[in-house]
């Protein structure tokens, strides 16, 4: 079993939901997300994911679009976030998801990726699951967990295809479209979460979308993770160049699996 699929396996036995934050890497710079997956990490993070910088992010909202185009400009690249990871590992025992678009990955090279990423699982957001056979066994070839995302356009045929490939979780998208925090969260989430079940024992984690403590309790109720991005994006964003930046986001972060009062 993968740290992803023990991490899994002791909240159930615990009987909690995990907590998935996501951070860009290089926003603001390299030091300061050093420092925010550590205060990830003590804040209550289960898993973390951290993004590769792209320049042409489709499948994200403004929040993480900006954030990414603020770690292009620092010059970050994947070897950097790499590297970043591998500096935080001796300070946390948290997964670490690596979310990326096939291209920075392609350039750099799966072998070399695989064999040097000191990650736990990579997620590719724009590799289909049907051209990703040769990714997915690179991967596991290597101990590493191929992350899959569904969304409530899937087919039952690709959601048990996509199963067929997933290892660690499965990443169900709340409702269609690109990143982004949402006042209210949509039906279509537990439906879909639902039907990854119906073919899948993989646990399965809930993102795009989620903001409050509120959603992340009621996505608990339906699916074993919320995973929250742009609202934590967006604070660091509002607290650029603040002295108390990774502090106020771990406090934050902490906000967001506090037991309701």
């Amino acid at each position: 079993m993968s740290r992803i699929g023990e991490t899994f396996a002791s909240l159930k036995r615990l009987g909690r939901g995990g907590f998935i934050p996501f951070v860009v890497a290089g926003d603001p710079d390299l030091a300061t997300t050093e420092r925010l997956l550590i205060e990830l990490a003590a804040a209550g993070a289960n898993i973390i994911e951290l993004g590769v910088p792209f320049s042409d992010p489709v499948a994200d909202g403004e929040v993480i679009q900006r954030a990414s185009e603020r770690a292009l400009r620092n010059g970050v690249t994947l070897r950097d976030a790499l590297s970043c990871v591998s500096h935080i590992k001796q300070h946390i025992d948290v997964p670490i998801v690596l979310f990326s678009y096939f291209n920075p990955l392609l350039q750099f090279g799966e072998e070399q990726l695989a064999g040097k990423a000191g990650v736990d699982a990579v997620l590719v957001t724009d590799l289909i699951p049907e051209e990703a056979e040769w990714w997915t066994q690179t991967l596991l070839g290597q101990g590493l967990d191929p992350i899959f995302l569904v969304a409530p356009t899937t087919s039952d045929e690709r959601l048990a295809y996509i199963a067929q490939q997933a290892r660690g979780f499965i990443y169900a998208v709340s409702r269609a479209g690109v990143t982004g925090a949402r006042d209210q969260m949509t039906r279509d989430a537990e439906a879909l979460v639902k039907r990854v079940r119906a073919v899948s024992d993989l646990p399965v984690a809930v993102g795009f979308g989620i903001s409050t403590p509120e959603q992340v309790r009621l996505v608990w109720r339906f699916a074993d993770a919320a995973v929250v991005g742009s609202a934590i994006v967006r604070e660091i964003e509002t607290l650029d160049n603040s002295p108390d930046l990774v502090k106020r986001v771990g406090e934050f972060a902490r906000s967001l699996v506090a037991p309701a009062s």
